[in-house]
Parts: C-alpha cells; structure tokens; sequence
C-alpha cells in the first residue's frame, strides 16, 4: 500500500496560564492500522514567558526524520515596525529539530546557535533599531516552521508559536519619579531590601529608556533610568548640561530606604554620552562608589558641561574627517579630537578625583570613536594620580550599540540627534556573544564593588 504524508493546520492550543499559542500541524500517515497522527509542536523550557535577557531551549518536535525545514522568527516592535530572523534546518533523525543540537545550514546565521533566532532578527524597515518604550508589556515573537522543498522554495507553514519575552520580573516595582526637577523611573526589587543601588544613562537618543534598568532590577538591584534631556519638561535639545541637576538625582536616589549605601555609594552605568557623564558624577559628587562606562569617552562629549561655577567644554570635531558611505551613512570614528592634546585640557574629565572603581566595556568595532583609546588613556591617567587600575573589558567585533542580550545587533540606523543615518559597527555573532559577556560582568562588577554578595541569578 502507498504511504504519503500531508500536513494540514488543525487547532490552536492554549496551556492555562501559557503565554503560547501553539498552532499544531497534524502528520497522517496511511498504515496497516489505519490512519495515525503525530502532533507538530514546540516544546519552549524553561517557560514560553520569559525576560529577554534569558536564554530559552526550543525544540520542534513531530518532524519527519531528517526533514528539511525553515526556522522563522517575527517580532514587531511598537512602530509595527518588524524585525525577522530565518534560518535553514534539518531534523534528527527522531524528526525532532533542537536548536540547542541542530546547525542552521544557511540564512542569518549558520552553525549552532539556540539563540541566534533572535539577535539575528533584521530590521524590515530601512535603517530600523529595536528600542523598548514600554517595559510594563512583553515582546512577542512569533516563532514559526516551514516546509523547505528539494529547489529550495518555502511551503505553507507546519506549525507556529507566540513566545514571549518580557522585562519586568516577578514583584520588581516601577515607579515613575518627578521629584522637583528630577525626571526618571524607579525599578525595586521583590523584598524590603535595602538594595545595592545604580543609576542608568542613556546617551544621545534622549528621552527615557527604561530596559536596562528594568532587567538589572531583576537581579536584585535598585535602579533608577535618569532622564537629561529629549523628555517630559526637560530640555529638548542637547545644548548644555548642569551637574547640579544629576547631583539632585544622585542625593534623591541614595536616600531612598530601599537603596543601601554600606560601602559608602552607589553605582552608575552610562552608555555613548551617558558614559562621559558618569565620570563627571564620579569625579565631582559625593556618594559613587562604582562605574560602567559603556563605550564612552574620557572627555566631556558634545555639549559644556556647567557645575557651581565651573564649565568644562565639550570636545571638538572635525566635519571635514566624516566619512559618508556609498549609501549615504556617515562614518564619524575618526572625528573627534585628542582627548590628551594640550588645547582639550578643559574637556577632560578628572577622573583621578574620584573615589570609585571603573569598568570600561568597550566594543572593539565600534564606528563612533575609538572607545578602546579612550580607556587606556582613562588608565593612564588613574595610574599617574596612584589610584586603582581600571577593569578595562574587551569586546571582538562589538559595535557601538551594545544592549542586554539578544537584543539585535545594529550597525546602521537613523539617529534623531544627528538628523542623519550613522555607523555603529558590529557583527551579529560576535555582538551577540559581547553583550551577553558584558552584560554577566556588569552585574558581577556591581554586586563586588557595592558591598553585595554574588547574587544567585548571575
């Protein structure tokens, strides 16, 4: 008797209390018995709900034994703007495909890779960048499987989940603060703590992005994203910056009961422009015990920087150094200028001053500046005034851009600030692999250094 196999979508499944919709494609098979059916369907551990910054180990089971197959990832943002992500698979010889096992045989990522599903997500709008406004709701990302024929073309799809990826764990608070000028969002931990603290800084993006801050929290921290510019009633524009401003928000968050400050400060992280600015903080305000410069450089960037009488400028550029791609995306690495020569004295950031320990993460193909001179210049300048050397962690083939993991690498997009599209650098594999190293040695780097005990989620 023939034997033939055909596939046909025939329910939706919710578990109680599941975050997914599994839509199950059934396998008939025309034996002696009868008809038989296997189920095709995810299996998603530890949960199909989980944080972003958390791995998942995704199976697809039911397959034929070494069936041909597409892996498709979609995912869209609060634009509806969607990112995508496909990668060519073959099933065990069970008929099962295990991204934790399998090797992708071709598409936006090749090799194993069991999340490479999402940091190798593409932007399907030009010059598109995955941001996160709204930390209260999850991102969902519809994973599905696809018959690839023998010419290489798609059929119809076998079967399809919604796996969901939030921010803000179980019983972390957020708490919107507007504190005289203070402009900001506060993230508790789960407990009465208190809690080692830290402070987050966006860079040039402006506004308030909480992402970071919200899955920091997660690993008992208190956080606090600080809005300084592009915001509520703050300033729209970049012009000027005034210390005192962080310097309130600083004393605000340190006497908050839930922050506790037994080592005689809290941490702040700063990513780009965020990362000069939390040298300055360091440098000039009481109560910094630890700092993350993400990519930053050791001078005051873009804009004077005022602080009780006293201005430091911020470093030049030279327009005639930008390089503008064939696409029209500017290349402005080369743009700056020395931070150490004698007429930038004034931009320079006295780090020496202050009484903190410093992690400079730096991305090794970052299209900005050279981040990497920068640091070492920073690590001269400590070891010449006698304080400690800095942690200076290095990241291969990191763009300027670095997020907590799995968010999906960008090495060109708009930016508002600019007005323009810019280069960031970076390639998906090896950024991916960056954030997720950066991102374990942040938190080791605050929990050492702000008088807690390694935390068991790191």
């Amino acid at each position: 008797m023939l034997m033939f196999i055909g596939f046909k979508m025939a329910f939706a499944v919710r578990k109680s209390g599941s975050a997914c919709f599994t839509h199950v494609a059934r396998r008939f098979v025309n034996t002696s018995n009868g008809p038989t059916t296997t189920p095709v369907k995810f299996n998603i551990k530890p949960d199909k709900r989980c944080l972003f910054d958390t791995p998942v180990h995704i199976k697809v089971e039911g397959l034929r034994p070494k069936q041909q197959v597409i892996f498709r990832a979609t995912l869209t943002d609060e634009k509806q703007d969607k990112f995508v992500s496909s990668a060519h698979f073959e099933a065990d010889t069970r008929g099962v495909l295990d991204l934790s096992k399998s090797a992708a045989r071709g598409g936006d990522y090749v090799g194993v890779h069991p999340m490479g599903f999402m940091w190798a997500m593409k932007p399907q709008t030009e010059l598109g960048r995955l941001f996160r406004k709204d930390v209260t709701s999850p991102f969902k990302v519809h994973l599905s499987v696809h018959e690839k024929t023998a010419s290489g073309s798609e059929e119809p799809m076998i079967a399809s989940c919604i796996h969901e990826r939030g921010f803000i764990g179980d019983g972390v608070q957020r708490i919107p603060v507007r504190e005289r000028r203070i402009r900001a969002t506060l993230f508790l931990p789960p407990g009465e703590g208190p809690f080692p603290g830290v402070i987050d800084l966006g860079g040039t993006a402006g506004g308030l992005l909480e992402y970071r801050a919200c899955l920091l929290a997660n690993y008992g921290f208190a956080t606090m994203c600080l809005a300084y510019f592009a915001y509520d009633d703050l300033p729209k524009r970049l012009l000027e910056l005034h210390l005192e401003y962080f310097e309130e928000a600083l004393q605000y968050f340190q006497n908050l009961p839930q922050v506790g400050c037994e080592e005689g400060g809290v941490g702040i992280m700063g990513i780009s422009k965020g990362a000069d600015l939390s040298l300055s903080m360091a440098s000039f305000l009481e109560g910094v015990s630890a700092v993350v410069s993400v990519n930053g450089c050791n001078a005051n960037l873009q804009c004077p920087l005022h602080y009780r009488g006293m201005s430091m400028p911020g470093l030049g550029l030279s327009i005639d150094r930008v390089v503008i791609r064939d696409n029209g995306v500017l290349n402005v690495r080369d743009c700056y200028h020395d931070p150490r020569a004698p007429e930038n004295a004034a931009c320079l950031v006295p780090i020496e001053r202050a009484a903190a320990r410093f992690l400079f993460a730096i991305a090794q193909d970052d299209q900005v500046w050279e981040a990497e001179r920068y640091a070492r210049q920073a690590e001269e300048q400590l070891l010449a005034h006698g304080r400690p050397r800095p942690e200076i962690l290095l990241l291969p083939g990191a763009g300027h851009l670095l997020e907590p993991p799995f968010f999906p690498s960008c090495s060109v997009s708009y930016h508002k600030f600019a007005g323009t599209s810019l280069e960031w650098g970076g390639q998906p594999e090896s950024h991916n692999a960056a954030q997720e190293e950066y991102w374990r040695r942040v938190r080791e780097f605050f929990w050492e250094n702000l008088g807690g005990a390694v935390h068991s989620k790191l």
